[in-house]
Order: structure tokens, then C-alpha cells, then sequence
């Protein structure tokens, strides 16, 4: 078990540290159970000993409040330091859109607000110090999924599927998706994998069963443990007692409680620069800290001066990019066609001596980049970085 007063070796370094390891559960469809999985997981974390915080991120449709027993259309205090006072339920603390709105009144949101309530549930609640804090996913790959993690440096995320085909089929986008914004994948669970009948005991397979396993297997990732079919957990999800609690010697309960095991273990972070950052050029703010290890495709330390942006690669290489190269290899929709790859920017309106102005991080696997021509909506993927072909690179 981690140690609950001590900082996790797996969390976050810099401004977000207090909150510790930033695990998503995430699903490709609803209808999986992933709400109830990723309560009484943190319900099981907490009773381990762990500080645990849990953001419902499923803005549309809430769930976690209920399933928690929390009060309805009860909204949060506010701190003196004007920070949000997350509810408490079961030794977990909690942040949903479910606390904000009246129990039937829909929210009707565009991307830019969720994004505003994303960051909100996240740097303006006051969480205290954390070990753990689960960000429960809507389901799918859209804007809330790409938010989180471009703005925050997600330590992992476990996949939720059932055994059923066309849910594993959608479950193994959403992992895909997953790797190409460098968010380590901790795992996949098969929830709803089996019902054993309270009477003889027999377990029937109703949506088939192995199939978790399987992609697991496949894709190379952790198979965390499969989660039977039972009543209990309908009945205690609707009381808003978890099932870890309400009857923790069930099979469905003993099953949350070894996948909350292996995940409070120790998880290797990607390693390479401490992120989040935001690094103002002109004064020099925000300069992101070194790292001494790292992957392969994660860089470990920048620096900038007027030959350019030097970086330093875990493989012993130093490349440095050219002020107006790094500005021309832009690949935002303003200057590359997203769907041909046709460049659409012209190298004659990009003045001779433009210059970054700001560099700050998104999530794990890119920088964002400002230049001094004001333009300013370039997202650079590490590998991106490494393939500008006007670089000079070099061994150290």
C-alpha cells in the first residue's frame, strides 16, 4: 500500500504536485459501468489509506454524486483563497457539474465552456494534498479527452470495456487514441464480465467473456482484472452506499479491490521534461526543469538563444531548430491542410526575423509555440520536432 502521507513516486512535479498521480478512466461507449467502476475504485484507494480526489468529468451527464450519495443541488463553498470546496462521501473528494445544476435541467455547452469547466474542476478546487485523483471520462474520444490531455500531464488512464464485441472494437479507438497523445495506457478492465447465479452458483457468460484479455494482450498493455455482473452493485450505485462498503466480501467487490491494489503500486512516469510548463522567452519565466531520463520520444531539457531552440534527446542527441524553420514547419489548421497535408502557408509573409516569444507544454507529448508575427496556434508533437528536416543534429 502507498504510503498516504508521503508524495507519490508516480505524481506530477511542479504546480500541480499537490494533487498527485492524475489517472483518467476512460471508455469508448457508454452503457460500460465506468462510472461505478471509477467510484469504487476511489472508494477502495481511500479506504487503503490514500488521499483520493475524483472529477467527474462527464459534464453532460453526471453520475458520481448519486452514486455517492451525495446531496443533490447542494453547491459548493467557496475558500477565503476563492477556491472551490469539493463534498465529501466515503473518504473521497468530489467535483461534478451534477453540484452545479438542478437534477433535470440539461447542460447545454459548446467546446470552449467545457474546456473553462474542465480547468476549473482541476486548478481552482481547493483539493488539499492528494495521492490520487481520478478524472471520471464521458465516453468516446472528443473535446473533453483531447482537453485533458493536452492542459494536464496525466500520469495514465485504465480503459473500462465490456466482454461484448462492438464495445471492445470502440474500446481499442479510444486506447489508439490514447497512445497518439502520449497518455500511458495503466490498463484495461472487463466490467460485466460474467453472472454467477446467487442460487447454484453457475456462471453465465452473457456478453461473452476474454475479451479484455485479449486487446490487453494484443496492444501490450496491463489486463487489470475482469468485474462480475451483480445486482448489489445497481442496488448500492442507486443508494449511494458503493459497493466497496455496502458489501465488501462480494466477488464484484473483491475484484475493485485487486485492480485498486495494482494500481496503488508504483507506475513509471514517462520521465523527460516537468510538465505542465509555461515559459515566457522575453523574460525568461517558466523555464521548464531538466530531466535526467526519460523515453525515448520525450524531450529532456530546451533551451533557447539566437541560433535557436536546442534540445537535448534522451538518445545523446542535442538538435537545434532555426528561429524561422521552426516557425515555417508549423502544422496547425492555419498553415497545413488537415485533411491533404498541403502546405498552406507561405514562406514570403513569415518576416525574415521572427522569433518564439512563448513556449508552454501540452499534456505529454507536444509544445505549444508563439511567435513574435503574432501567430500563435502551433501545436509542435515531439516526433514532429525531430523530423524538421533543416535541423542539424549532433551527438553530445
Amino acid at each position: 500500500m502507498a504510503n498516504p502521507t508521503s508524495t507519490p513516486a508516480g505524481g506530477p512535479s511542479g504546480p500541480l504536485s499537490h494533487l498527485g498521480r492524475l489517472i483518467a478512466i476512460s471508455s469508448g461507449k457508454g452503457g460500460v459501468g465506468k462510472s461505478t467502476v471509477t467510484a469504487n475504485l476511489a472508494v477502495m484507494l481511500a479506504r487503503q489509506g490514500l488521499r483520493v480526489g475524483l472529477v467527474d468529468a462527464d459534464l453532460y451527464g453526471p453520475s458520481i454524486p448519486g452514486m455517492l450519495g451525495l446531496p443533490a443541488n447542494q453547491p459548493p463553498a467557496m475558500s477565503p483563497e476563492k477556491k472551490v470546496i469539493p463534498a465529501e462521501a466515503h473518504g473521497v473528494k468530489v467535483i461534478s457539474m451534477g453540484m452545479l445544476t438542478v437534477d433535470d435541467k440539461p447542460a447545454i455547452m459548446r467546446g470552449p465552456m467545457v474546456t473553462k469547466y474542465l480547468q476549473m474542476f482541476i486548478t481552482q478546487v481547493d483539493w488539499g494534498e492528494l495521492d490520487v485523483l481520478f478524472l471520471d471520462l464521458p465516453p468516446g474520444t472528443g473535446d473533453i479527452q483531447l482537453t485533458l490531455a493536452q492542459a494536464f500531464p496525466l500520469s495514465g488512464a485504465v480503459v473500462v470495456s465490456t466482454p461484448q464485441d462492438v464495445s471492445l472494437k470502440i474500446a481499442r479507438r479510444g486506447l489508439r487514441m490514447l497512445e497518439q497523445v502520449k497518455v500511458p495506457i495503466l490498463g484495461i478492465i472487463e466490467n460485466m464480465s460474467g453472472f454467477t447465479c446467487p442460487s447454484c452458483g453457475e456462471v453465465t457468460h452473457i456478453f461473452h467473456q476474454g475479451g479484455g484479455r485479449e486487446i490487453a494482450e494484443s496492444i501490450g498493455v496491463p489486463f487489470l482484472g475482469s468485474i462480475p455482473l451483480d445486482p448489489a452493485i445497481v442496488d448500492s450505485g442507486d443508494s449511494g452506499q458503493p459497493l466497496a462498503e455496502a458489501a465488501p466480501d462480494s466477488p464484484a467487490a473483491q475484484a475493485y479491490a485487486a485492480i485498486a491494489d495494482a494500481l496503488s503500486g508504483d507506475m513509471d512516469r514517462a520521465g523527460g521534461l516537468q510538465v505542465p510548463f509555461a515559459w515566457d522567452l522575453t523574460t525568461g519565466e517558466g523555464k521548464p526543469a531538466p530531466a535526467s531520463e526519460g523515453a525515448a520520444d520525450r524531450p529532456l531539457a530546451l533551451d533557447y538563444d539566437p541560433s535557436g531552440l536546442t534540445i537535448r534527446w534522451p538518445d545523446a542527441q542535442v538538435q537545434t531548430i532555426d528561429p524561422r524553420d521552426l516557425r515555417l514547419s508549423c502544422r496547425c489548421a492555419a498553415c497545413r491542410d488537415e485533411i491533404s497535408g498541403k502546405n498552406l502557408l507561405n514562406p514570403e509573409t513569415v518576416p525574415m526575423d521572427v522569433v518564439p516569444t512563448r513556449i508552454w507544454s501540452v499534456g505529454n507529448y507536444a509544445i505549444g509555440v508563439a511567435f513574435s508575427d503574432g501567430h500563435n496556434s502551433g501545436i509542435y508533437t515531439f516526433p514532429a520536432l525531430r523530423d524538421i528536416e533543416s535541423v542539424e543534429a549532433e551527438d553530445v
